[in-house]
C-alpha cells in the first residue's frame, strides 16, 4: 500500500473519534452551555466499551454500554451547572478527571490486551473506482453510520423546529423560557446527547480503531474536539471538516515514515495539536478585528 492509499484508507477512521466528540459538544454549546469533561467522557466510554466487546464480543454492546456511561457522567455536569449553579467550566474539568481516573480504574485490568475490530466493506459499485474505491471507499460499518448521523444532525438543526428551539435557547435563555420552552430539560437533554457522543468516540478508539486497551490512549483527542467546534464555527459541515483535516493530520508520523521524510516523530506527533493552537489564535484575531470595525 502506497502511502497515500494509507493516507485515504485511514483519514475517515481516524477522524471518526473527534468527529462523533466535536458534534456533540456542538449540540451542548449550541444551547448555551460548555462542557470542558469531553477527555474524561471519551475516556470512560473507550474503557467501558472494551471491557464489554472483551467479555461479549459485541461491538454492538459495547457502543451501547460506552454511550449510556458518558451519557450518565455528563449528566453530573449537567446536575452541577444546570440545578447547583456551580462554574461550568469547574464543573466540566471536574468530569473530565473525574471520567479519567474511573477509566484508569475499570481498565486496569485490561492494559494492553487487544479484542478484533470490526470488518470492513465498500459502497456497492463506488468501492470499484481505483485508488478510492478500495481505500477511501472501503470502511467499516461505523463510518458509514457516522456519515449518516452527521447530515442527519445538520438536518435537525437547521431545517426543524427542534433545531430553532435548541438555537433560541442558547442565544436568550430568558426569552425562550418566557414562551414556554423547557430550557433546563432542554439543556439536559443536550448534555446527554454530548456525553453519549462523546462515549461512542471513545468506544471507536478502542474498540474498532485500535482495538485493545491502554491508559491515555484518548491522548489529547478531547480536547482537540472541543478546539474543533470552534474551528468549525458552530456548523455542523465545518466541524466535520476540520475533523477530516485532522484525521489527516494525525496519519501524518506514519505517512512520513512511510515515504522516509527524515522528520522527528515528536514535531509530527505534536503537529495536530501545534495547528489546533494556531486555528484558535487565528479565529480569536478574526473576531477581534471584526469586533472594531
Amino acid at each position: 500500500m502506497s502511502a497515500l492509499e494509507f493516507l485515504l484508507a485511514g483519514t475517515l477512521a481516524a477522524a471518526l473519534p473527534l468527529l462523533l466528540a466535536a458534534l456533540g459538544e456542538m449540540v451542548v454549546e449550541k444551547t448555551g452551555l460548555l462542557n470542558l469533561g469531553l477527555e474524561g467522557m471519551m475516556a470512560i466510554g473507550a474503557a467501558i466499551a472494551f471491557i464489554c466487546v472483551y467479555h461479549s464480543g459485541s461491538h454492538g454492546l459495547g457502543f451501547a454500554a460506552a454511550a449510556i456511561v458518558s451519557a450518565i457522567l455528563a449528566m453530573v455536569f449537567a446536575f452541577l451547572v444546570i440545578f447547583v449553579r456551580a462554574n461550568e467550566v469547574a464543573a466540566g474539568l471536574a468530569v473530565g478527571v473525574l471520567g479519567l481516573g474511573l477509566s484508569a480504574l475499570f481498565g486496569k485490568t485490561y492494559e494492553s490486551l487487544t479484542i478484533t475490530g470490526l470488518p470492513e466493506f465498500g459502497l456497492p459499485v463506488l468501492s470499484q473506482i481505483p485508488v478510492i474505491g478500495p481505500t477511501l471507499l472501503t470502511q467499516d460499518v461505523v463510518v458509514w453510520l457516522a456519515i449518516l448521523g452527521t447530515v442527519g444532525l445538520w438536518f435537525v438543526l437547521n431545517k426543524t423546529k427542534l433545531g430553532l428551539i435548541i438555537t433560541a435557547v442558547g442565544e436568550n435563555a430568558e426569552a425562550a423560557r418566557a414562551i414556554g420552552y423547557p430550557v433546563a430539560a432542554i439543556r439536559c437533554a443536550a448534555v446527554a446527547f454530548g456525553g453519549a457522543m462523546c462515549g461512542l468516540a471513545g468506544a471507536y478508539a478502542s474498540t474498532v480503531y485500535t482495538p485493545l486497551w491502554a491508559d491515555g490512549m484518548i491522548a489529547g483527542r478531547g480536547w482537540i474536539a472541543l478546539a474543533l467546534v470552534v474551528f468549525g464555527t458552530w456548523q455542523t459541515g465545518r466541524v466535520a471538516f476540520g475533523a477530516l483535516l485532522f484525521g489527516v493530520l494525525s496519519l501524518g508520523e506514519l505517512t512520513a515514515q512511510a515515504i522516509g521524510v527524515a522528520i522527528p516523530s515528536q514535531v509530527l506527533s505534536s503537529l495536530p495539536y501545534i495547528v489546533t493552537i494556531l486555528m484558535l489564535v487565528a479565529i480569536s484575531r478574526h473576531r477581534h478585528r471584526a469586533s472594531l470595525q
